[in-house]
C-alpha cells in the first residue's frame, strides 16, 4: 500500500492579514460614526421642528376650513385626558392644536382638542427666541396672533448645542411659517 501524504496548504489567516483587516476595519469605523452620529441627530432635530410646523399649517388650515379660531399652544399635559395649556414657552414638553371658538386661548368645556404632541424623548430644547411665545393662534382668514412681538422665531437646539443642529421656525403676522437652519435670517 503506497501512503502519501497530501501536501495541502494550511488554510486560515496569518497574523500579518489579520492586523490589517482589523486596522482597516478601525479606520472605517473612525470614518463613520460621527458621520452616523450626525445623520442621526439631524433626523432627530428636522422630525421634531417639521412636527411643530406640520401642526402650526395643520391648525391655520382647520381655522380656514371651520370659520373659527384655532389654537397651538404649549403644554405639559398633551397626552392626559384633559390636555391643557401650560402657558410656559418650553414647546419642547408638548403641545396641542385645538378649536378655539372663544380665542382665549384655554380649552373650555366643549372645545375639541384636534391634535397632540407628547413631550421629546430627548434632552432637545425648543424655546422662542424673546422668551415669550406659549401660543399661536390662527383666526378664519389664517392670520396668525401670538402672546409674543411681531414675528416670532422659535428656536430648536440640541443638548450640545451645536450649531449645526440648530433649527428655528418663524411665525409672522399673516401666518406664514417658515423653518430655517442656524445663521440664516433670524436663525442662532
Amino acid at each position: 500500500m503506497d501512503r502519501t501524504l497530501s501536501k495541502r496548504p494550511a488554510s486560515g489567516f496569518t497574523m500579518t492579514e489579520l492586523i490589517i483587516t482589523v486596522a482597516i476595519v478601525a479606520i472605517l469605523l473612525a470614518i463613520g460614526i460621527p458621520s452616523f452620529k450626525y445623520v442621526t441627530v439631524s433626523n432627530r432635530i428636522s422630525t421634531e421642528v417639521n412636527g411643530l410646523l406640520g401642526d402650526l399649517q395643520f391648525a391655520r388650515s382647520e381655522a380656514v376650513k371651520q370659520g373659527l379660531p384655532v389654537t397651538v399652544c404649549a403644554s405639559n399635559n398633551a397626552t392626559s385626558a384633559n390636555p391643557t395649556c401650560s402657558g410656559a414657552p418650553a414647546w419642547q414638553n408638548g403641545w396641542i392644536v385645538f378649536l378655539d371658538s372663544n380665542s382665549n386661548q384655554t380649552v373650555d368645556p366643549g372645545e375639541q382638542v384636534v391634535r397632540t404632541q407628547s413631550q421629546f424623548s430627548s434632552t432637545d430644547t425648543f424655546v422662542p427666541d424673546n422668551g415669550a411665545l406659549s401660543w399661536v393662534t390662527f383666526n378664519r382668514e389664517g392670520y396668525a396672533s401670538t402672546n409674543a412681538v411681531v414675528i416670532v422665531t422659535l428656536q430648536l437646539h440640541d443638548s450640545t448645542n451645536t450649531a449645526a443642529w440648530t433649527r428655528c421656525l418663524a411665525v409672522t403676522p399673516v401666518g406664514m411659517l417658515t423653518t430655517q437652519k442656524a445663521g440664516v435670517g433670524n436663525c442662532t
